[in-house]
């Protein structure tokens, strides 16, 4: 089969415009970055990111109507409200990590501190693209395909694997 090339005019048919419209700019990149080191209020975001609080306020909003992040009271202050991590802006975790290698590899360098598993105390290794069948691929090793072709792939296989 020759590859097919993703319909680039299409833009509803990719995740790509979707991600962006959450996620498009620097500061929501850098918000998603504290929440996943665990700041949760407002003010603390203010503190650690350097951000106007204008600016601040848009893109929490953004990402809680993206649903990347959820607003609720805290506990101990119901006057007081903390922004957490939905399942969705968890998802993100995997591309952060992404960007921020990327960043190291063509930009400055290892970052001090580094991220490491807490099984083991040993680096993360570099964030990858795998086969279904576990293999590292790179760029020339893809193809865009056509879901039906797909589907019809495995539905082939799986009459294939059934014994007579």
């Amino acid at each position: 089969m020759d590859k097919l090339r993703e319909p680039l005019a299409d833009i509803a048919q990719c995740g790509l415009p979707v991600a962006l419209e959450a996620m498009g700019e620097r500061w929501s990149f850098m918000i998603l970055r504290a929440a996943f080191n665990g700041v949760r209020h407002f003010e603390d975001f203010l503190d650690v990111l350097g951000i106007a609080r204008n600016i601040l306020s848009n893109r929490l909003s953004r990402l809680v109507e993206a649903g990347v992040l959820k607003r609720e009271h805290c506990a101990d202050d119901r006057r007081r409200i903390e922004y957490r991590l939905t399942d969705k802006g968890l998802d993100l975790l995997p591309a952060m990590l992404a960007l921020r290698q990327w960043g190291e590899k063509w930009g400055g360098g290892p970052s001090d501190p580094v991220l490491c598993d807490v099984r083991d105390g040993l680096p993360i290794k570099t964030i990858s693209i795998r086969a279904q069948d576990d293999r590292v691929v790179f760029g020339q090793d893809l193809i865009w395909r056509n879901q039906a072709d797909i589907d019809a792939a495995e539905t082939r296989a799986k009459l294939r694997s059934v014994p007579s």
